[in-house]
C-alpha cells in the first residue's frame, strides 16, 4: 500500500473544528475515490467521513461506506476494519457490509483459500487493486510464519497459479524450488 499523501486542504479539515463540517462530506468522499483508484489509503480521512455520517445520517450513503470498509480490508491485520464497522451505527446491517465482515474474518483468520473462493468481483469493482493490496497483506503474513512451504498451499493462499503465482513469488524474492518455495527470513520487516 502507498503511504499517504495527504493533500494540505484534506489535513486541514481533518486536523481541526472543520473535521465535523458536513460540507466537507463532498471533498473527502472524492478523496476517498482518488484512494481506491491510486492505491493510498488514508484511515483518518475515511474516518472523518464516517463520524460526518453518524452525526448526520441523511449524508450517508452506501457506496462510500462500501469504498471505506473495502480499503480498510486491505490493511489487515490492523483494526481498522473494525474501527470503521464501530461508527456505522444504523449502516452496519446492510448485505453487502454482512459480506465483507465475512471476508474480514476469513482473512484474520488465515483461511485464505476460502477467502478466494468467495465472489471479489463486486469488491475489485470498487478498488480495483483490491486482489493484489489482499496479496500483499497474504504475502506479510506468509513471510512472517514460514521459511518453507509446499508451492501449492502457498498458491492456495494467494489465490495464484502458473505463471501469476511465479510472478509474484519473483517480486516477494521467494524462491521456488521444485514443490518447495523457500521464503527468506524478514529482518523486522513484519511490523506494518
Amino acid at each position: 500500500m502507498a503511504p499517504v499523501q495527504r493533500p494540505d486542504n484534506i489535513a486541514t479539515m481533518i486536523n481541526g473544528v472543520e473535521r465535523y463540517n458536513p460540507e466537507n462530506v463532498e471533498v473527502l468522499e472524492a478523496y476517498l475515490d482518488k484512494q481506491c483508484q491510486s492505491g493510498e489509503y488514508d484511515l483518518e480521512a475515511n474516518l472523518a467521513i464516517l463520524k460526518l455520517y453518524q452525526f448526520n445520517p441523511a449524508l450517508a450513503k452506501e457506496p462510500i461506506i462500501v469504498k471505506i470498509l473495502v480499503k480498510a480490508l486491505t490493511a489487515i491485520p490492523a483494526p481498522d476494519f473494525n474501527l470503521c464497522l464501530y461508527l456505522l451505527g444504523e449502516h452496519g446491517h446492510l448485505e453487502s457490509i454482512e459480506k465483507l465482515t465475512e471476508l474480514q474474518q476469513l482473512l484474520e483468520q488465515a483461511r485464505y483459500v476460502k477467502f478466494w473462493q468467495a465472489d471479489l468481483k463486486p469488491w475489485t469493482l470498487v478498488v480495483p487493486s483490491f486482489e493484489s493490496e489482499i496479496r500483499e497483506v497474504i504475502a506479510r503474513v506468509m513471510s512472517m510464519s514460514y521459511q518453507t512451504i509446499t508451492a501449492s498451499a502457498l498458491a492456495g493462499n494467494l489465490g495464484l497459479t502458473g505463471d501469476a503465482f511465479e510472478k509474484f513469488c519473483a517480486s516477494q524474492q521467494w524462491q521456488i524450488n521444485g514443490d518447495l518455495v523457500q521464503i527468506p527470513i524478514n529482518k523486522g520487516d513484519w511490523l506494518f
